[in-house]
C-alpha cells in the first residue's frame, strides 16, 4: 500500500508535506506495538490518525477503544479504565469491565491524557508497563495485551515541570511522538478538505453539489481556523444548510466567519519620532487621507441637514473633490495589493480595512485582482 492508498483507506484528506511526512512515519511504526503520543490543538484530527495507526497495525481485527480522559469525572475515571467488582462502592450494582479489558488484544486510545488525575496516572503507568491491573474491589490481577495511543493538546513537558503530570508516565508514552500541525500552518489542505466536506454533506443529504467560488475559497484560506478541521467542517455544513444556490459565494461564508472590523471611533493618527522609509510614509499619508475624507463627508452631511450648505452652488466643486479622494483611495488600494503580492487579507490589514470592506471597495472601484 502506498501513501495515497493509505490516505484514501483511512479518510485522511491532505496535500501538505507535513501530513505526508506523518503518514510515512505511521506506515513505518504501525506494525509494531510501540506507544504513540499525538500532539495537536483541538480539532486537528488526532483521533483520525489514531484510527489509521490501529487500522494499519496487526491488531486491526480487534477493537480500538477511544477514551476521552478529560470528559470523564475524576471520581469515576479509574473505574472506567480498569472496571470494578459488584458492591465495591456505592452504586456498583454489578461487576463491570473497564476500557483496558475491552481493548484486550487491540488498541486503547487515551485522548486528552493530560487531564488524567495524578492518582490515576500511577495505576495507568503500571497497567501500561506490566500489562496488568486490578479492578476496583478485586483481589486478583487481570492481565491484558493492549497497545497504547495517547493524545493531548497540552505541552506535557511543561505539565511535568509544573508537577501536573508524572515524568515516568510521560517518558513511557512518548516512545514515538507525532505533532499534528494546525490548519493555519497547512493552508494547502483547506481546499481539498472543504470540497470533501461539501461532497459528503450533499451525498448524505441527497442534494445537488454546489460549486465553490474562488472568492469564497480565498476567504476560507485566509481565515486562521482556531478550531482547525472541526471548525472548517462545521462552517461548511452550516453554509450548505443555510444556502440553496448552485454556487457558494464569499457572502455565504462572511456571515459565519468572524471578521475583524476597523474601529470607526478610533481615528487618531500615529505620531512618529524617527525617520521611516518612503513607502511606509506614503502608506501613512494614504491612511490619513482616508480618515480626512470620512471627516469631510461627515461634516458636509451635518451642514446639509442644517440647511447651511447649498449643493447647487458648489455641485461641480464637490464632485471634483469626491472624485479626487476616490481616485486617491483607489490608488492606495492598488498599491497595498501590489505591496502584499495581491494578498487581500494582508492588504486589508495594511489599509486598516476589514476584509469585508476591502471586497466592497474592489467591486466599487472595479479593481481586478491579479495573482501569480
Amino acid at each position: 500500500m502506498n501513501r495515497e492508498e493509505f490516505k484514501e483507506k483511512f479518510g485522511i484528506i491532505s496535500r501538505s508535506k507535513e501530513i505526508n511526512d506523518i503518514i510515512d512515519i505511521i506506515m513505518q511504526i504501525s506494525k509494531s506495538d510501540i506507544s504513540v503520543l499525538l500532539y495537536g490543538e483541538s480539532g486537528v484530527g488526532k483521533e483520525v490518525f489514531a484510527k489509521a495507526i490501529h487500522g494499519y497495525s496487526n491488531r486491526s481485527d480487534k477493537q480500538l477503544i477511544s477514551v476521552n480522559c478529560g470528559a470523564i469525572p475524576e471520581g469515576i475515571l479509574e473505574s472506567e479504565l480498569f472496571g470494578h467488582k459488584k458492591g465495591s462502592f456505592t452504586g456498583a450494582l454489578e461487576a463491570r469491565k473497564g476500557y483496558f479489558e475491552l481493548a484486550d488484544g487491540g488498541t486503547l486510545f487515551l485522548d486528552e491524557i493530560a487531564e488524567t488525575p495524578l492518582t490515576t496516572q500511577v495505576k495507568l503507568l503500571r497497567a501500561i508497563e506490566n500489562k496488568e491491573f486490578m479492578r476496583i474491589g478485586a483481589e486478583t490481577v487481570t492481565k491484558v495485551d493492549v497497545r497504547i495511543i495517547a493524545a493531548t493538546n497540552k505541552d506535557l513537558q511543561k505539565e511535568v515541570a509544573a508537577k501536573k503530570f508524572r515524568e515516568d508516565l510521560y517518558f513511557r508514552l512518548k516512545a514515538v511522538t507525532l505533532h499534528i500541525p494546525p490548519l493555519r500552518e497547512r493552508k494547502i489542505d483547506i481546499e481539498p478538505l472543504t470540497l470533501h466536506f461539501i461532497n459528503n454533506y450533499c451525498k448524505n443529504s441527497n442534494i445537488p453539489v454546489p460549486k465553490l467560488s474562488n472568492e469564497a475559497l480565498e476567504i476560507l484560506i485566509n481565515y486562521t481556523w482556531p478550531g482547525n478541521v472541526r471548525e472548517l467542517k462545521n462552517t461548511v455544513e452550516s453554509v450548505l444548510a443555510l444556502s440553496n444556490g448552485k454556487i457558494l459565494t464569499d457572502e455565504h461564508f462572511t456571515n459565519l466567519i468572524p471578521q475583524t472590523e476597523s474601529n470607526e471611533s478610533s481615528r487618531n493618527l500615529p505620531i512618529f519620532t524617527r525617520k521611516i522609509p518612503e513607502d511606509v510614509d506614503r502608506e501613512i499619508i494614504y491612511r490619513a487621507l482616508f480618515e480626512i475624507k470620512k471627516d469631510i463627508l461627515d461634516l458636509k452631511n451635518i451642514i446639509l441637514r442644517q440647511g447651511e450648505y447649498h449643493p447647487s452652488e458648489n455641485n461641480s466643486k464637490h464632485q471634483e473633490e469626491t472624485l479626487n479622494m476616490e481616485e486617491i483611495e483607489k490608488n492606495a488600494i492598488i498599491k497595498a495589493l501590489e505591496k502584499t503580492h495581491w494578498n487581500k487579507r494582508k492588504a486589508a490589514k495594511l489599509l486598516n480595512f476589514s476584509e469585508r470592506t476591502l471586497y466592497r471597495k474592489l467591486k466599487e472601484y472595479d479593481i481586478k485582482i491579479w495573482q501569480d
